[in-house]
């Protein structure tokens, strides 16, 4: 059968099953065909075969995830579209963002189909689209997220001279694509580095175990340039727009200490001031969410190439995975509550879902209401 002994908990090597039928491989859990076994790394085989029970509550669990998912991003990219009022240049980047978590999820019936049927069911076949599309999407997302928070900076440390024009806001989609489809390219024709099953063997991303310096050096290189770099200027851009923002208060108090007046707001300027603090506060939190659900997979990969592989469990490396995949679902919803015009909108054509939005002025003034390129504001 191809049994070897582990630790006193049975378990195989592939080297072990080359041989072995069909049947062997579901007797001992792992519903592997045997020709697949070339794909699969050794190290998740030297593990016994989770419980059924798990398969089913992670395909349930996904289940959920897909559908809260692929409603909320595809609210996102119909409002933004159709209304009018958010056609704009700054909104291309959320359009975008919401692409890639839709898409993200849309792959997911892989997974839920592996997960029960409780092992690699899908071949390599589906092994290679899930991973290619989870990379599009997941480098894709951290490269409009480092846009989003360079465009708030500029909207509001610069407001007249920051703005984006839509030929600009294309521009940038445009290499944000070309700097990311070479990410999932690459090891789809495993050029350099390859897709290979992990945890469960129900779903897929790119090789970090083999041991080899190909792999560590693509995973060195994917660290770097797909996770450090759109992290490390998600993290500058905001805290500028956090210092920008604590020093201009602290300048009106001191004007207004000095001219004994209680403030040199107007209400219509604090009111539109609240727009905009309201829409910087959603795009924070929806960066946020993305050095939080990123990192554990960026520390996952890090430990297969450089540490100690004997730290990755197929358990453990499904809390990553679960985490990426949460966050695609929550980043919609986000915006649904702390985005005024999008609320607005969804009043408008959803009245049904009991929203109640109004915006401080008809003419306040956004990053997210210019019109095609000019720097005036939509009444």
């Amino acid at each position: 059968m191809g049994l070897v002994q582990l630790d006193n908990q049975t378990a195989y090597r592939p080297e072990a099953l080359i041989g072995a039928d069909q049947s062997g491989l579901r007797y001992l859990g792992w519903n592997v065909p045997p020709e697949e076994l070339v794909h699969i790394p050794e190290h998740w085989l030297q593990f016994p075969e989770p419980e059924a029970s798990l398969h089913y509550l992670l395909g349930l669990l996904y289940i959920a995830f897909t559908i809260f998912s692929l409603v909320g991003n595809g609210l996102v990219i119909w409002i933004f579209i159709a209304a009018k009022s958010l056609r704009t240049p700054s909104n291309v980047f959320v359009i975008n963002l919401a692409i890639c978590d839709f898409f993200m999820m849309a792959k997911t019936p892989i997974f839920i189909y592996n997960s029960f049927t409780k092992g690699f069911t899908l071949g390599n076949l589906g092994c290679q689209i899930f991973g290619f599309v989870g990379s599009l999407t997941g480098i894709g997302a951290g490269a409009t997220n480092a846009l989003i928070a360079y465009d708030r900076y500029n909207t509001i440390t610069r407001p007249f001279e920051g703005r984006l024009t839509q030929t600009k806001a294309i521009i940038f989609i445009c290499l944000i694509w070309a700097y990311t489809i070479p990410w999932g390219v690459l090891p789809l024709l495993e050029i350099w580095g390859r897709y290979v099953p992990e945890g469960f063997l129900t779903s897929c991303t790119f090789d970090y175990l083999s041991g080899t310096f190909d792999t560590r050096l693509f995973v060195a290189s994917i660290f770097t340039f797909s996770y450090v770099l759109p992290m490390s200027l998600i993290i500058y851009y905001y805290s500028q727009i956090v210092s920008h923002v604590v020093n201009h208060e602290k300048s009106l108090r001191e004007q207004a200490k000095k001219m004994n007046v209680e403030s040199l707001r107007s209400n219509q300027n604090q009111k539109d001031a609240s727009v905009e603090i309201r829409i910087a506060k959603a795009a924070i939190t929806v960066c946020f969410l993305f050095v939080a659900s990123w990192t554990p997979y960026a520390v996952l990969a890090l430990i297969g190439a450089f540490g100690d592989k004997s730290l990755l469990t197929p358990g453990v490396t499904m809390f990553p995975a679960c985490a990426c995949k949460f966050v695609a679902c929550l980043d919609p919803y986000v915006y649904a509550i702390s985005h005024p015009r999008y609320r607005i909108e969804l009043q408008k054509r959803l009245p049904w879902l009991a929203i109640t939005e109004t915006l401080p002025a008809e003419n306040a003034s956004t990053c997210t209401e210019q019109q095609d390129g000019n720097a005036t504001t939509q009444s």
